[in-house]
């Protein structure tokens, strides 16, 4: 999913690694990023923890997407920082799943983000077919 995911891919996102409902993923904030404030943008901290959870719903296989997430600003961001998102499955039940995303400038805690995830792809449709029989 990673691989053909562009907009990610664009902001220079790199996908550190995925497990079981897991994953990793890094971004460095560049002036493109950097709002009228001189701090980064909400938009971005929220896109690299939306990937990342992304990448961590979809690792069990059947398509994933996003049925609702938020966001904790918790501290500014700031051109050139390194930014590294860690994702963490909560619990999955039927078609759905939570999941916790951290974003760290090295040790320190930047953003908190949770997305509830709605799986649509064969395993969804399976389970509709057999609800109707």
């Amino acid at each position: 999913m990673f691989d053909e995911d562009r907009a990610s891919q664009a902001l220079g996102i790199e996908l550190l690694d995925v497990g079981s409902g897991t994953a990793r993923a890094r971004m460095t904030i560049t002036a493109t990023m950097v709002n009228g404030h001189g701090i980064a943008h909400g938009g971005y901290l929220f896109l690299l923890a939306d990937t990342t959870f992304a990448c961590a719903c979809n690792s069990h296989g059947p398509t994933t997407v996003a049925a609702r997430a938020d966001v904790t600003f918790i501290r500014p961001a700031r051109l050139g920082d390194q930014l590294v998102a860690r994702a963490v499955e909560r619990t999955r039940f039927g078609r759905s799943g939570i999941y916790d995303v951290s974003v760290h400038r090295g040790e320190e805690l930047i953003a908190e983000f949770r997305g509830h995830s709605r799986t649509i792809g064969a395993a969804a449709t399976s389970e509709s077919e057999g609800a109707r029989r």
